[in-house]
């Protein structure tokens, strides 16, 4: 299996997954979505679009239509199995090309791709999809349960949801927000507020939540693309902040994990201990 992957130049950048069986649709992802703007991953079959697409956070999928197979109408299913990822078609656009798009809007496409087209127009068609676009904007404003009220709050959770519920780091979110890793482990827990990690791990929990929701993901697949060491790893930050079963998942919206994260998980039993 050969997949042809570049790198993502920050974390937040679109992780676009493209099926792309000719040279031409190859030509579009290269220049469409060059290293600087996301990380792509170009594959060439069935097998490979699935190994992809359990292995990390796919942001969009684009599938080559532009001379449809057996394969491309089997990758272009998936959309029913990963409805959490929007799916785009890429099609020369010629007159013949109207039932591969009524197909596509069938099977609730997000949209469907001129290979002709610009590739800024291209990003800008792709961007407001993305899943982690999406995910951020749902959650654009922190739950007023969870207490998160000061400029450094509010600027760090919104640095946290960028990330789609992937793995950060302290000290990439203070370099986001633009202090030292210092000041903001001491400022970001003010009072008894919940403290940074369990936002963190929160944020991360809603984000498994919603893919636990998709079809094709079972929770070790959920666990892997979102970064987790291991399923037994997902499950003890369920357990931690939501007092359940990743199993439990599927059946959990947003206001319910933050319902149970709210009774009394917010703070880790050594951050408690250490301001009494």
């Amino acid at each position: 299996m050969s997949l042809d992957t570049t790198a993502s130049p920050t974390p937040s950048s679109p992780c676009i997954l493209i099926y792309a069986a000719r040279e031409r649709a190859r030509t579009f992802a290269r220049t469409a979505f060059p290293r600087r703007k996301a990380k792509t991953v170009v594959v060439k079959s069935v097998e490979e679009f699935d190994h992809a697409i359990r292995r990390e956070l796919i942001d969009a999928a684009i599938v080559d239509l532009g001379a449809p197979t057996d394969d491309s109408w089997v990758i272009a299913g998936r959309a029913q199995d990963f409805p959490s990822t929007a799916f785009f078609g890429l099609v020369p656009a010629r007159a013949g090309d109207t039932p591969t798009i009524a197909k596509c809007a069938q099977l609730e496409f997000a949209d469907v791709l001129a290979e002709h087209i610009d590739e800024e127009v291209a990003r800008e068609l792709v961007g407001p999809y993305t899943y982690t676009t999406r995910f951020a904007r749902a959650l654009h404003e922190p739950p007023p349960s969870i207490g998160l009220v000061t400029e450094t709050q509010r600027k760090t959770w919104e640095a946290i949801i960028q990330h789609g519920g992937r793995p950060v780091t302290t000290r990439e979110l203070a370099s986001t927000i633009g202090v030292t890793r210092e000041h903001l482990s001491r400022n970001f827990a003010q009072g008894r507020g919940a403290n940074l990690k369990r936002v963190i791990d929160l944020v991360r929990l809603i984000s498994a939540a919603e893919l636990s929701k998709n079809p094709g993901y079972d929770v070790r697949d959920v666990a892997a693309v979102l970064g987790f060491a291991s399923s037994s790893h997902l499950a003890v930050t369920t357990q931690r902040i939501a007092s359940t079963r990743p199993a439990s998942l599927s059946g959990l919206r947003t206001v319910d994990l933050i319902e149970r994260f709210t009774q009394g998980r917010t703070r880790s039993r050594a951050t408690i201990a250490s301001q009494e």
